[in-house]
């Protein structure tokens, strides 16, 4: 089986009313905490695609909710019950009604545009798509030397533990199928949420895909991350999880190479002990910013988990 970044829909292709061409619902989750300065930007950007979004904020004491709610009439907003994003992100995706999840922050680092090349890895196959800035045609501008050498630390020791082949570890941009996520048990109610989406899936036997992906500067404002204690806490998470017997009783993934089929430059498939594979990086286009193309057609059967992947109790 191989693994590529599907062809994205032109609008021709679309149904009339600009809606995506299959079965499949597509829920973006978004935490946010005094962002009113970002979320407009962030929110405009989401494809016409996309079905659901649910901004979940943290108690915010700006104007961060009237603002999302002016761009976007039909957003959902919802208040975390904990304060920390992994408790916000839980809340959404408890909440979310699309048969795919994608988390991104409401910075304006990520760009929603980029949403497409993360379903279609789902749409090829993969239970889980996160985003790496260290792919080729990723990057980052908004890494200090010193996130820099604890993300390094962190992504080595993740890779001993649980024998992967990670390019990236410590990044919020994700796909998931919801299916997949209610599998995964979450705790986590910080910043080390994402690693615990990572490790857990690989615990209960999903397939992960690594997808290039550009982090961009907050536009505005500072980040609520604290580098020495977010940075203990993944630390921790990935001892926890690691030793932790796993529910799912012999998962394990498989090793699958990528074959990219896009003129787009693409780095070398690595061998790892999961389905880590890499897709081609997204295209930029300034253009594309209110375009209503959708990622490759899905259907039920397409994205349904498959039986192998759900955990045993």
């Amino acid at each position: 089986m191989t693994l590529t970044l599907a062809e994205p829909l032109t609008p021709a292709f679309l149904d009339a009313d600009g809606s995506f061409p299959g079965t499949t619902a597509i829920s973006v989750v978004i935490p946010a905490k005094n962002e009113e300065r970002n979320i407009a930007w962030v929110l405009q950007r989401i494809p016409n695609y996309v079905d659901e979004v649910i901004l979940v904020d943290g108690h915010s004491t700006d104007r961060t909710v009237e603002v999302a709610r002016a761009v976007r009439p039909d957003i959902r907003v919802l208040v975390e019950a904990a304060r920390g994003k992994g408790a916000a992100l839980r809340t959404g995706f408890a909440a979310a009604t699309g048969d795919v999840v994608v988390m991104l922050d409401a910075d304006g680092s990520m760009d929603p545009v980029d949403i497409e090349t993360y379903v279609n890895a789902l749409a090829e196959g993969a239970d889980v798509a996160k985003g790496s800035r260290f792919l080729t045609g990723g990057g980052t501008a908004d890494m200090t030397p010193i996130r820099h050498l604890g993300n390094r630390a962190l992504l080595i020791m993740v890779n001993v533990l649980y024998r992967a082949r990670f390019t990236e570890l410590c990044y919020g941009y994700m796909a998931l199928r919801r299916s997949g996520v209610q599998s995964l048990g979450l705790t986590g109610s910080g910043f080390e949420i994402e690693t615990e989406i990572v490790v857990r899936s690989l615990r209960v036997g999903l397939r992960v895909v690594e997808v290039p992906s550009y982090e961009a500067e907050r536009r505005f404002g500072t980040s609520n991350l604290n580098a020495t204690r977010d940075g203990i806490r993944v630390f921790r998470t990935l001892l926890v999880h690691r030793f932790r017997r796993s529910r799912a009783k012999g998962a394990s993934g498989t090793w699958v190479p990528s074959q990219s089929t896009s003129p787009a430059p693409v780095a070398a498939a690595q061998r790892t002990t999961l389905a880590l594979v890499q897709s081609a990086p997204p295209s930029r286009s300034p253009s594309a910013d209110t375009e209503d193309r959708r990622p490759e057609a899905l259907n039920q059967e397409s994205m349904a988990l498959p039986p192998q992947h759900v955990p045993t109790a």
